[in-house]
């Protein structure tokens, strides 16, 4: 039956941005460079924006303390004369730099750091004079609550309002951003990570498997990358990159209720993810999703093979639209032309969506589907095999003519 291939960059899900990462260097990694279209069919969904992490809601106390702090000692330094204003000039009147200022220079913000950590590792740093102005622009612009942690380029010498208008910026924070697509296979997914954020190749390939958090049921991680765009930062190991992945698809099998549905499909959590991975493979609309899902259960349920083109390629690490008879007899396990049953396991990354279609599949007694006119998403289900030869023709045409 029909084959297909991840869908187009520009209709991926949510963006994750990273929580955790080392200290490793502090070297400025430009943003991701404009993504290059991937073939085949167009994915499920349109990117939101990045999700903003603020700090928490103590670092707004921690200025507002300040201020407090500071009309305490405003009344007590005039009760003292010239020796308490002087004693007071740091808070009223702290020293601070005039200008953009030059040169580059990178600082890192920790999760849950407060304004006086941000304005102390500004100031370490040389980007602001002193602590105490950043604090007291921060106070009064009231933009604590969004700050946000990670990595930014700055400027040594910068006026602290000059300095929080950068880190408010997302200009000048130092991340990039990798959008995987609903049906990329695991080797894919490393591929565009060394290419788009700058990992290693071999690292992504030989990272414990044991460290990522896997399922048990897992049998590595193809099916369990979760596509989306990610937020990958300097610091960020192969590890972190893998298990932040890893995490969103354990995110989105609890949505759906994966552990707790499977049995009533009569399936297991891994063979649940690997018809979802089929579903996500064979491409289509959100709408044709369950549909796939119910031809898959009807040929299980009569003990016919599968036929699915997306597993044979699979088998081939090929990509095409086009699949010849020779292909449906590759030797291979995951060959669902010569071998009965579900493939040993997942074929590509699914989506949520196709995770939910794999656990409701339609009602229907179809036999058959094949996408007719890839290009505009068209595709047939029937119960008769001669409809299903008439619309394999119809595709090969579509075809000879794209």
């Amino acid at each position: 039956m029909n084959n297909g291939t991840p869908g187009d960059e520009d209709d991926v899900g949510e963006v994750i941005p990273f929580r955790s990462g080392d200290d490793q260097g502090e070297d400025a990694r430009p943003e991701t460079p404009a993504r290059e279209p991937e073939p085949g069919s167009a994915a499920a969904q349109a990117v939101p924006e990045a999700e903003v992490i603020p700090l928490p809601p103590r670092r707004g106390r921690a200025v507002r303390r300040v201020g407090l702090l500071s009309a305490g000692l405003l009344a007590g330094a005039l009760a003292l004369g010239a020796g308490g204003i002087a004693l007071l000039k740091p808070y009223v009147s702290p020293a601070d730099f005039e200008g953009p200022g030059s040169g580059a220079v990178t600082v890192r913000i920790v999760p849950g750091s407060t304004a006086e950590a941000i304005g102390s590792a500004l100031a370490d740093a040389g980007v602001v004079a002193s602590a105490r102005s950043f604090v007291n622009v921060t106070e009064d612009r009231a933009v604590s609550d969004r700050l946000r942690p990670g990595h930014y380029r700055l400027r040594k010498g910068m006026a602290a309002s000059a300095a929080l208008d950068l880190l408010l910026s997302p200009a000048a924070r130092i991340v990039r951003r990798v959008t995987l697509p609903e049906g990329m296979r695991v080797s894919e997914v490393l591929a565009r990570l060394a290419k788009q954020a700058g990992l290693s190749l071999e690292g992504l390939r030989g990272v414990d498997k044991a460290l990522v958090g896997l399922p048990d049921y897992a049998n590595g991680l193809e099916g369990f990358l979760f596509p989306a765009t990610y937020e990958i930062e300097p610091g960020h190991s192969p590890v972190d990159v893998l298990a932040a992945m890893v995490e969103r698809f354990a995110a989105a099998a609890r949505h759906v209720g994966l552990e707790e549905q499977a049995p009533k499909v009569h399936l297991n959590p891994l063979q649940a993810v690997t018809v979802a991975s089929m579903i996500q493979a064979e491409g289509g609309t959100d709408e044709d999703y369950p549909k796939i899902a119910r031809v898959i259960y009807n040929r299980l349920a009569k003990d016919i093979p599968l036929e699915i083109d997306s597993t044979v390629l699979y088998a081939q690490n090929r990509r095409t639209l086009k699949v010849t008879e020779r292909d449906t007899k590759v030797d291979s396990a995951y060959n669902t032309y010569r071998h009965k049953g579900l493939p040993p396991g997942p074929i590509a990354n699914p989506g949520e969506k196709a995770l939910m279609a794999a656990l409701n599949p339609a009602e229907g007694d179809w036999q058959w589907f094949v996408t007719t006119d890839p290009a505009h998403r068209i595709t047939k289900f029937t119960s008769k095999e001669s409809e299903f030869v008439r619309y394999r023709e119809e595709l090969n045409k579509n075809l000879r003519t794209s």
